[in-house]
């Protein structure tokens, strides 16, 4: 029996179910695409507008394109859209590219959490929204937001509503010494409405007009803040509000994700992006230093301190609390140092737990 000669004939080869072109990672460059900044972001759906300020301008909704499905896009983004984007009522674009971003607002869901959660993109400035009383206002929250918006290059403003509940002398004279924008807004009857909603007061109004007008900002506070109050009131629009837990003292999420809206009567350009109520504000994605570097009040003191100073309480050599204690952070100043070492200490802690999980994990 003779030995069989074997040739390329022989050889069987499976089809590719994914078909026989070859992979490529060089990716079209979309010269042709429309140029439009998310407004709504809803279940993988995103709303733009589109020729923004002009007499075409109109909205489009779009699907991200496949490339992008691991990156968060957030109202605030510009972006690339290509498609069908005329703004029917059946048109669906493919959003294929997030343009440079100027500025970023990140949180993470604690400060163990090594997850970051970008909240908005290309905005101005940060309105920071806490209740005098009902819900009691939390300088903590305050502190850690104003922390975040430093680390983003954002400016902070600070509304204090309900004030006709308690008077918020603590509240202004720790925050309007620092430079930032305070405004205080008191309900126009002492009460709610009919609906229940908080009465916003015009003067606070007309005061916090001015300050957004031309600009694009981002509001931020727990639930039952009078958050969406002021939003409604200032952009005609109907965001849902809440009220608060007589219990527990906390209020109701209403809001469940965050849009971009414009202020009536106001120059183009600008938006208002209404958040979701807040439970927490984690600080894991901002490195210690930049943590320190918000304390604009306490800076100048670091550079007394010995090299390395972890500005512990119990660290040698730190001249904070001498600085403190020579009143050259204002009559809050204890307040504002012991802020600042607890977001340290929870940052130290975040660090410590990290290293935990990678050493049980070796």
């Amino acid at each position: 029996m003779s030995q069989r000669e074997w040739d390329e004939s022989d050889v069987r080869v499976r089809p590719n179910k994914k078909g026989s072109r070859p992979r490529t990672k060089d990716r079209p460059k979309h010269d042709d695409a429309v140029r439009g900044r998310v407004i709504g972001v809803d279940r993988g759906r995103y709303t733009a507008v589109v020729n923004e300020a002009q007499p075409d301008e109109h909205t489009v909704m779009a699907m991200r394109a496949r490339e992008l499905r691991r990156q968060p896009i957030v109202p605030g983004d510009l972006v690339s859209l290509v498609g069908d984007t005329s703004g029917g009522p059946d048109a669906l674009a493919r959003l294929v590219r997030i343009e440079e971003r100027t500025t970023l607002l990140r949180r993470s869901a604690d400060d163990t959490d090594p997850v970051e959660r970008v909240v908005v993109a290309n905005v101005d400035q940060v309105v920071i929204v806490v209740a005098a009383a009902d819900p009691e206002p939390r300088p903590g929250f305050i502190d850690r937001t104003m922390v975040a918006a430093h680390d983003a290059g954002i400016e902070p403003v600070l509304v204090i509503t309900k004030a006709d509940l308690r008077e918020p002398v603590d509240l202004v004279s720790t925050y309007r010494p620092l430079g930032m924008e305070v405004i205080v807004s008191r309900s126009s009857t002492g009460g709610n409405d009919a609906h229940g909603s908080l009465l916003v007061d015009l003067e606070a109004l007309a005061e916090l007009r001015r300050v957004l007008n031309g600009r694009i900002s981002t509001t931020l506070g727990h639930s039952g803040v009078g958050k969406s109050t002021l939003v409604n009131a200032l952009t005609g629009s109907q965001r849902a509000t809440g009220h608060v837990n007589e219990v527990t003292g906390r209020g109701r999420h209403t809001s469940s994700s965050a849009i971009a809206l414009r202020m009536l009567d106001s120059e183009p350009g600008t938006w208002i992006i209404d958040t979701p109520g807040v439970r927490s504000f984690g600080l894991a994605h901002v490195d210690p230093q930049a943590v320190v570097d918000a304390f604009e009040d306490l800076v100048p003191a670091t550079a007394q301190c010995s090299r390395g100073c972890t500005h512990a309480v119990d660290a040698a050599g730190c001249a904070l609390d001498a600085w403190v204690a020579d009143g050259h952070a204002g009559p809050h100043g204890a307040d504002r140092l012991a802020s600042m070492r607890r977001l340290l200490a929870s940052r130290s802690d975040a660090v410590e737990d990290v290293k935990e999980l990678g050493d049980g994990g070796a």
